[in-house]
């Protein structure tokens, strides 16, 4: 039979303050780790029981503080924050970097002809929608129904925009084309988001004070953070979306790259890595994981609850945007 000694290790307090971007990006580098969406399920199930019984004060004898911070490293980027339910590999944020990579590599690669544009469009809205559901406040339920439904809406803006400036690009500068699948993946995004969390906007999302206790439901906290995560996304794919093509259409003049023109794809894969590889946890620091807002922005009926209850002593509301 196992025994445990007795810890008094805060595995849940962060490693670095949150209230600061940089305090944030250590935090994203360390929980975006592509590395560990290479692990196997039992290796972070193990991590998961390590965090739990960190967290109700005992841990195995010998555990070390360091191995403490490893296990909650791999808590953070395999298990949901609301449920505590392992996510699914592709949806999670650690797997951002080699499917990312990959599906922008060859969106920008291939955007000449409508079949290309349309494929990889259709692709990369599937990609995103798995990870918006993955990454959603899983507190607000929402049905296969209404999944399908914003599947089927942010695909078909993706696919409209891209198309459409497609067509529209055919007399513009070459450059200008290859722009189109950062303002079709945009574009996208602004829909795509907040179809896949419109339970959290139609009947609002918990929110707590300070210390965890729950305070009511807010569509206006919901509409806050999800509003937060868009910018968040357009701003992850914007650097390798829009200097990449500048970088590429001047190498694609060069003798070399002309002679290897069926490298031009994994190139751009790489290079597209090599921008993820920041841009997903530079992104996802932008704003606070805990998001929080005054109680005087809330909705009246809610500001209301909260004063009666509460007089003065409540002044900002806590929540989990998502991701």
């Amino acid at each position: 039979m196992e025994t445990f000694t007795r810890s008094s290790f805060d595995i849940d307090a962060p490693q670095w303050d949150q209230s600061t971007f940089m305090g944030r990006l250590k935090h994203f580098f360390n929980i975006t780790d592509w590395r560990t969406a290479a692990l196997p399920d039992s290796r972070l199930d193990e991590a998961k029981v390590l965090v739990e019984h960190c967290r109700s004060g005992f841990v195995p004898p010998g555990t070390t503080e360091e191995q403490l911070h490893y296990a909650k490293k791999l808590y953070d980027s395999a298990f949901h924050p609301d449920t505590g339910d392992r996510m699914n590999l592709i949806g999670r944020m650690s797997f951002q970097v080699p499917g990312g990579m990959a599906i922008t590599g060859f969106m920008l690669q291939f955007y000449r002809t409508v079949p290309a544009v349309v494929f990889w469009q259709w692709v990369n809205q599937s990609f995103n929608a798995l990870v918006n559901y993955t990454n959603r406040n899983a507190a607000s339920p929402i049905t296969p129904k209404q999944i399908g439904v914003a599947y089927f809406t942010a695909t078909s803006t993706a696919l409209a925009t891209a198309v459409g400036l497609n067509l529209y690009t055919k007399k513009a500068p070459p450059l200008v084309a290859r722009w189109v699948p950062f303002v079709a993946v945009a574009s996208a995004n602004c829909v795509n988001i907040p179809m896949m969390r419109q339970q959290e906007i139609l009947n609002g999302i918990s929110v707590t004070d300070e210390n965890g206790n729950n305070l009511g439901h807010s569509t206006r906290a919901a509409v806050k953070g999800i509003t937060q995560v868009v910018v968040s996304r357009i701003t992850m794919a914007a650097p390798g979306m829009i200097i990449l093509p500048i970088i590429m259409q001047r190498m694609e003049k060069y003798k070399f790259m002309q002679r290897i023109t069926f490298l031009h794809g994994p190139i751009q894969v790489m290079m597209v890595g090599a921008f993820l590889v920041f841009m997903v946890p530079a992104a996802c620091s932008l704003f606070p994981q805990r998001c929080s807002m005054a109680v005087s922005k809330l909705e009246p009926e809610l500001r209301a609850s909260i004063v009666s209850q509460y007089g003065d002593a409540v002044q900002r509301v806590y929540f989990n945007k998502g991701l």
